[in-house]
């Protein structure tokens, strides 16, 4: 099988917490938003009560293990 030729990132769902996305610049939000980034990898809300959606910013810690995603 031969690799696909095109570019994709790869990404990560952490257990209970945020979606880690490498090699990516921008991202679109539910409400149609595009967010550059130019880290190598970002970390996305997967709770969606981060105060900086769509990026994580750990609230997904203080959310009882049932909350989490």
């Amino acid at each position: 099988m031969t690799a696909p030729d095109f570019e994709h990132p790869d990404v990560v769902l952490c257990p209970g917490g945020p979606m880690l996305v490498r090699g990516v610049q921008r991202v679109q939000d539910a409400e149609g938003r595009v967010h550059e980034s130019v880290r190598p990898v970002v970390a996305l809300c997967r709770c969606h009560k981060s105060a900086r959606l769509p990026w994580c910013d750990g609230t997904h810690k203080l959310l009882p293990e049932d909350a989490r995603p």
